[in-house]
């Protein structure tokens, strides 16, 4: 991919001059390269599509004795807790031994563990079987977003990275429709059917994984440049190493890394806390994982049963059939919202997305409220359409399932990404278990009033996201991660890579232009 003139400049005009205007659909290498990495997500969307749909087969209650409970709340939990006690070890295995070991790792973990839930005789090896498929999952999805985003194309990084976790509604639709489809089978295949396919994407990666490179940023932290320039030459450039972009990429990624050695100390986990700049990026990645589940989505799962049986659907299938095509309209907005991330901007589509959101949860908490207080089915049918139109603004469609990680890998500078993103992935299983425990207490307790909460806290996810998300298109990775250290950070990045790629003149140059111009005019005068 190689681009035109290369024009001398600084920072993100130099990089913006240096990219090739061909679109991410037409780059054959990047889309097969990103494949296999990206369906990771798709595990975890089919888990929770594939357990919702699961409840509802009498087959699989028939199997484990209809849970009811604090079992039934085990079973939803257990992948959850899985994945926490995985946590502390995956940011070592993708930092030390590679992104693409802790993906195959954590991919031949899920294989074995939906293996044994396939074949489970009883609900203690069900939750097991779970739990090893939360606790792999955790190595895959820690390494495959940090590997997407740390080898696409600069301008392609925002819509391959955001795709990512757009595709959690991708396992999310094969899920509802495989449960669908296996509904009207009397034996236990029924639900063994969807237990085994939720390894098919693991089994993809593992045969897939081997055709792609390893992150040309962690290459060059282990001393391996030689790889990593051939790597970057290979999907940026067909091949062509001495391509400015390449060289500048190169450059700017040996200065990020070298910068980051001076302050070894700042590596550690509490390297998140000790500078400013690290606390502003640690302050959003919380604040953008818990946002992403309490915006109201866990409630939405609850209140559509609800509504359903409000106005006369009761029927599993057609509730299986309304949720299946769901999952396929969240996916489709999920997917264009990811896409026009650098056409439109990260800021803008996360205010636009909180202000949705305010406007048509409060139409809801209306609509809910007449529904619950009179019985009006005309309430009730409203409803379900405002449902829609707030999963579209939500979040989950314009902001938070296609920008939160993609967001949060690009602020966070090389040597913090995988523990910043474990953070991220911690504060997120936390808000999970609040929805899974909290949400239906409070909602049973205070009905259509309980929806006032989350409007109030839409509100202030609204003033957060004003105040303090920056915007980030247009730049590489590390000048995006630089934005928070300051323009010094900034600009000793982009200025070692521009001077080292040939890209800027040196200052013996600048002084010697400077003098000759001085002559010309005095010989002028």
């Amino acid at each position: 991919m190689a681009p035109g003139a290369a024009v001398v400049a600084q920072g993100a005009a130099a990089y913006t001059h240096l990219l090739h205007p061909r679109p991410w659909y037409k780059n054959t290498r990047m889309l097969f390269l990103c494949s296999p990495r990206l369906i990771t997500s798709s595990t975890n969307g089919y888990d929770a599509s594939m357990m919702n749909g699961l409840q509802t087969l009498t087959q699989w209650n028939a199997a484990f004795d209809s849970p009811t409970g604090s079992k039934l709340g085990l079973l939803n939990a257990i992948q959850n807790i899985g994945a926490l006690c995985a946590l502390p070890f995956a940011p070592y295995m993708a930092d030390g031994l590679g992104r693409k070991f802790s993906i195959i790792f954590g991919a031949f973990l899920m294989i074995a563990a939906t293996s044994i839930q396939t074949a489970s005789q009883s609900v203690e090896m069900f939750i097991g079987a779970r739990f090893l498929i939360g606790f792999g999952l955790v190595f895959a999805a820690t390494a495959s977003p940090l590997l997407v985003t740390e080898v696409a194309y600069p301008s392609h990084r925002g819509q391959a990275t955001s795709m990512y976790n757009s595709l959690w509604y991708l396992g999310s639709i094969i899920a509802a429709w495989t449960t669908y489809g296996t509904f009207t089978i009397q034996s236990s295949w029924a639900w063994r059917i969807p237990s085994a396919l939720q390894g098919l994407p693991s089994v993809i990666q593992v045969v897939m994984i081997w055709f792609v490179p390893e992150s040309p940023r962690w290459l060059v932290s282990k001393g391996k440049e030689y790889r990593a320039l051939k790597i970057l030459a290979y999907y940026h450039a067909n091949g062509n190493e001495q391509d400015p972009l390449v060289q500048f990429e190169f450059e700017e990624i040996k200065a990020a890394i070298a910068i980051d050695r001076e302050f070894a100390a700042n590596v550690g986990w509490l390297g998140l806390i000790r500078s400013s700049g690290n606390r502003k990026r640690l302050r959003i990645i919380i604040a953008l994982a818990i946002f992403s589940q309490w915006s109201g989505n866990g409630l939405l799962v609850l209140d559509l049963s609800k509504v359903f049986s409000a106005i006369g659907i009761t029927d599993p299938t057609t509730q299986l059939l309304i949720y299946g095509l769901l999952s396929i309209f969240n996916f489709i907005i999920a997917l264009g919202a990811g896409f026009s991330c650098d056409r439109v901007g990260r800021r803008p589509l996360f205010l636009t997305s909180c202000i949705g959101m305010i406007v048509f949860w409060t139409a809801q908490t209306i609509c809910f409220a007449v529904d619950q207080q009179s019985g009006n089915i005309a309430a009730g049918h409203a409803d379900i359409v405002f449902i829609s139109l707030t999963t579209l603004s939500r979040g989950a469609q314009l902001a938070f399932t296609p920008l939160i990680i993609s967001y949060s890998l690009e602020i966070l500078p090389y040597a913090l990404r995988a523990k910043g993103f474990i953070v991220f992935n911690f504060v997120l299983s936390l808000s999970l278990v609040f929805n899974q425990y909290v949400n239906p207490i409070a909602l049973e307790a205070l009905q259509w009033k309980y929806y006032l909460v989350y409007l109030f806290w839409l509100c202030f996810e609204l003033g957060f996201c004003y105040t303090f998300i920056i915007e980030t298109k247009n730049r590489t990775l590390e000048e995006t991660a630089a934005l928070f250290d300051g323009d010094e950070g900034l600009s000793r990045i982009a200025d070692q890579a521009a001077k080292h790629a040939g890209l800027t003149p040196s200052a013996e140059e600048i002084e010697e232009k400077e003098t000759n111009s001085e002559s010309e005019v005095t010989a002028s005068a």
